[in-house]
């Protein structure tokens, strides 16, 4: 298929009406001719080919995606940049997407090799450094005699998820005694409840070598906490390096089975010394809400004094929602550093633990700062307010030049042409893409939205309109494309055709060859074993899997799914959505023996990945519904309470 993409070059960049829609046509009508040198020469890349890349590259000429040609053929040569090409490149290419992307990778490797002074030559060219160069960074300004480096590194040592840069940094600073042992130690903790067992290895060195733990019984507590914690010898306490595996093995265990970890350790706690108790007793309380269990804020108020992480935090105030313990609410989110207490999550909250406790102006203060934002925590204050939520005023629709300006952007032109070369280039044109965007005005990106939406590009149209700040087009942030397939199988099901596009939206962007790591397809992002389940069960006649990436099949199977999850789950669309992310008998799981806000269930989901997914689907559907029915809506109405389990449900997890 990919082959014969001259043949279909039309099919993502369309003839339009505008004239300058019509010259992106014809970009990409003249490029046809040498796309297959562009995809052979993406396959080389994948295959680390450099003979055929150097081939390639010596023998293009006239493409508008030439540069990827090149690119990829330094690439393939990164473990021996040279200088010169490197530089040539970059002063070609200057201010394209692909010279940040090569100088940012050049960097690296400069940084991995110690290359300090070309290094610092070049870095402050970059536009957005990621993590691992910002370390570099900081070593090279620390090994430059700027006192300040250490201080801003330190400030990340408690963070178990850094790169290989950032932890070779720490270690340095080590080294050097500028850091204390009590501080080394709180890193391996951190890094091995993280799991991070090679990382937490290279800081026992450095550790007092009276208090060295042995690396194999690390390795054992981290990996199999169970295990380590029944070979406990006796005497495990009388050394520092015993207690610390024994309080990493009760942290590791805690994950998958709090109730279990906490027996555990409170048949050993009096053997350890109070600031150890309080390390311990923050992550039984972490995990302990994360799981639900009623003796989470006991463990945080056995905690003390002990500082919380962020995590830990924000899960002593989800613990004391699912309490309705206001006071907890109020008095754990002003504990929380600035940063974190400023975002909407505990903004709201803070708020409604006011309104509870009677302070109805010090929550009118905080719901006004979330009033007006197109979020989940947006919409329930302005339903706090009373605000109906309803979609800003029109912006004026983008003129003739403000279209040419966007259509002729080299980026957006690239990744247009990309998106034509079929889905194994498709992450390359959002690179571009995103590139195109940054730091533009409104205007420019409400003409790009109108340019993706016109090449029925929907995930790029919601992107660009996603990202206005004063003036909005709510029709292209929340496109509905293919209504004519998809709202009449809802309603035959019925089901909300807001909440169905709410859910597409969040699931695929309404891009139909969209897969997940996981291996889900389509509009809906169909699991192989559900599309094969749900098939079965209506009665699908010749299905097969292929079949899955049919529009028309994979809405059918997807829309049946959601509506066996919503009936099964008492019709609730809160429960449903959780269950469409993370499957039926985990959405059960997470609810109370009593009724529960359902703003509350969401907020206790203990999955990063599904609290953000249901959260958006249910701030997306308020407003497809604005949209669809025109006339202002709710999400507090929308959500209203969770039921406790009636034991009739049949939907099976995995099916």
């Amino acid at each position: 298929m990919k082959r014969g993409l001259a043949e279909h070059s039309l099919r993502w960049i369309r003839v339009r009406a505008l004239p300058v829609v019509l010259c992106v046509a014809c970009s990409a009508t003249q490029a046809a001719a040498g796309d297959e040198r562009i995809l052979a020469a993406h396959d080389a890349a994948r295959a680390n080919d450099r003979a055929k890349l150097a081939q390639l590259a010596a023998s293009g000429g006239g493409h508008p995606l030439d540069q990827y040609v090149d690119y990829w053929a330094l690439r393939a040569r990164s473990d021996t940049f040279e200088p010169a090409a490197v530089l040539d490149f970059l002063k070609r290419h200057e201010g394209d997407y692909l010279a940040e992307r090569l100088r940012g990778e050049w960097l690296k490797e400069l940084g991995r090799t110690r290359n300090w002074p070309l290094f610092g030559e070049h870095y402050g060219a970059l536009f957005d450094p990621d993590q691992e160069l910002r370390c570099y960074a900081l070593h090279a300004r620390h090994l430059a005699g700027d006192t300040q480096a250490a201080e801003q590194a330190k400030g990340m040592w408690l963070n178990a998820d850094l790169p290989e840069s950032c932890h070779q940094f720490m270690l340095a600073l080590i080294s050097e005694s500028r850091v204390d042992h009590e501080a080394a130690w709180e890193r391996v903790r951190r890094l091995a409840e993280g799991r991070r067992v090679t990382a937490a290895k290279a800081v026992v060195p450095w550790l007092p070598p009276g208090e060295q733990p042995d690396l194999a019984a690390l390795e054992l507590a981290v990996n199999s906490p169970e295990a380590y914690l029944n070979r406990l010898p006796k005497n495990f306490s009388i050394r520092r390096g015993g207690r610390e595996l024994a309080m990493i093995a009760i942290a590791r265990l805690a994950r998958s089975d709090a109730a279990g970890a906490a027996t555990r350790w409170q048949s050993i706690a009096q053997r350890f010394s109070t600031d150890e108790r309080g390390w311990v007793a923050t992550f039984l309380g972490q995990y302990s809400a994360q799981q639900h269990l009623g003796d989470a804020l006991a463990w945080f108020k056995a905690a003390g004094d002990t500082p919380l992480s962020e995590e830990q935090s924000a899960w002593k105030v989800r613990a004391a929602l699912r309490a309705q313990n206001w006071r907890v609410v109020k008095s754990a989110i002003e504990a929380m550093a600035d940063r974190q207490r400023a975002e909407a999550a505990w903004t709201y909250w803070f708020g409604r633990a006011n309104a509870a406790l009677g302070d109805l102006d010090a929550a009118f203060v905080s719901y006004a700062k979330l009033s007006g934002q197109a979020n989940f925590y947006g919409n329930l204050a302005d339903d706090e307010l009373g605000r109906p939520i309803q979609p800003p005023e029109k912006a004026a629709k983008p003129t003739d030049a403000e279209i040419a300006a966007a259509a002729n952007d080299p980026s957006i032109r690239r990744a247009l042409l990309l998106l034509r070369l079929g889905s194994d280039m498709r992450m390359e044109a959002i690179r571009e893409w995103n590139w195109a965007l940054r730091n533009r005005d409104d205007r420019f990106l409400l003409a790009a939205a109108d340019v993706a939406q016109r090449n029925e590009v929907w995930d790029r149209a919601i992107s660009a309109a996603d990202r206005t700040n004063g003036e909005h087009n709510y029709d292209l942030r929340y496109l509905a494309p293919f209504k004519e397939l998809v709202a009449p199988r809802a309603r035959e099901l019925g089901l909300d055709p807001a909440w169905v596009y709410g859910l597409m939206r969040q699931e695929s962007r309404f891009v139909m060859s969209v897969r997940s790591s996981a291996g889900a397809q389509g509009l809906m992002q169909l699991m192989p074993a559900t599309a094969k389940w749900v098939a079965k069960r209506i009665g699908l006649k010749d299905f097969s899997l292929a079949r899955v990436t049919d529009m028309d099949t994979n809405v059918t199977l997807g829309t049946h799914y959601l509506s066996i999850v919503y009936s099964d789950l008492g019709n609730d669309p809160v429960l449903a959505s959780a269950a469409y992310n993370a499957g039926p008998g985990r959405a059960r799981k997470w609810r109370d023996s009593k009724p529960l806000e359902a703003a509350i269930y969401i907020e206790g989901i203990p999955f990063n990945e599904t609290r953000d997914y249901v959260k958006k689907v249910m701030s997306n559907a308020v407003f497809y519904a604005a949209q669809f029915e025109g006339k202002p809506q709710s999400l507090k109405s929308r959500l209203g309470n969770v039921r406790p389990a009636n034991g009739a449900e049949t939907v099976p997890d995995t099916p």
